[in-house]
This record gives C-alpha cells, structure tokens and sequence, in this order.
C-alpha cells in the first residue's frame, strides 16, 4: 500500500470496468451531457447507462457538476502561487492553518506537500497590493506562517481539469 493510501482506491477500482470509466471521462468532458447523448456516447442503453451514472454518485466517484466560468472575461485579477512554511510542525499547526485557510475565499488551491516548504498555494487578489495586504493580515491574525514566497503568474500556459483517466486506468490493469 502507497503512504497514506488507506486501500479504499484499491477496492473501488476493482469495482468499475470500461463503461464506468467511459461515463467518468465523458462527464469530466461535458458534465451537462443528457443521458441520452451520454449512453450513445459509451455505447450502452440508456436504463444501464443511468444506473452506473446513479451508482458513481452515490459511491463518490462524481463529486459534483460544475461551470467553468471565464473569469478572465469578467474580472482583471492577479494570480500568485506561494510557497508557506509553517513557524512550527506539530498537529496542531497544520490544523490551525488549513482551518484559516478554508476561510479565505481567495485561496483557489492548497496543497500540502513534502519537501523545502508546508504548502503550495493558488491565490487570487485584485491587484499585487490586495495580495500583499492580504498576506500581512495572515502574519498579523497568527497562522503560524513562518515565511512565504510569492510567485505571481504572467500567463496561463495550461490549464486543465480533466484528469487523463484512461492513461491511468490502463497503466493500473496491466500492472504497471
């Protein structure tokens, strides 16, 4: 078993087979698809087809539907991803900063990640400005934040949500 995989993914994958994963790929594509195109588009009858859609949400393989929305077409917002390490590593460290983290909207992303810092950080600001007045804040309401480093993205070059579902499907069904 990998670290920190508690064996569920294991279990579940051995439940699903080509149709679910076909349901799966074509949703992430178009999670507005009708039931009819969904069916026709994994070759099955609608009645199956909508059961196993029914039976991935309910096991929590679908966690949700939702719109990309063109922000970019809305608001001019900078985006920084920033490196945190924490002043200290116990539990109670690592909860208390998520929990604060959780509270601010502006946080698209976080990560906790192994290595030369705590967290990796999406963030959104108005401007460079609002982002540095919102970092201050953090070290004033004491988040634990010990030091920061901020890179602010000049461009997207790709950007995109759809997991590669059938590489690793087929990577883990023949063993590799």
């Amino acid at each position: 078993m990998k670290a920190g995989d508690d064996g569920r993914s294991d279990m579940r994958r051995t439940r699903l087979d080509r149709y679910d994963l076909a349901i799966l790929a074509a949703l992430q594509r178009d999670g507005r698809m009708s039931k009819l195109r969904l069916s026709e588009a994994i070759h099955l009858s609608p009645t199956p087809c909508w059961e196993r859609l029914r039976r991935l949400e309910r096991e929590g393989f679908i966690r949700g539907y939702h719109a990309d929305v063109a922000v970019d077409e809305l608001f001019d917002v900078a985006h920084f991803l920033v490196e945190v390490t924490l002043s200290r590593h116990r539990a109670e460290d690592f909860t208390r900063f998520e929990s604060a983290v959780e509270e601010h909207p502006e946080v698209l992303t976080c990560y906790a990640v192994a290595g030369g810092f705590d967290y990796l950080l999406m963030m959104v600001a108005d401007d460079i400005a609002a982002y540095q007045s919102m970092i201050e804040s953090w070290l004033n309401d004491d988040m634990g934040v010990e030091r920061y480093f901020t890179y602010v993205v000049t461009r997207t070059v790709k950007n995109n949500r759809d997991f590669p579902l059938e590489r690793f499907w087929l990577t883990r069904r023949r063993g590799g």
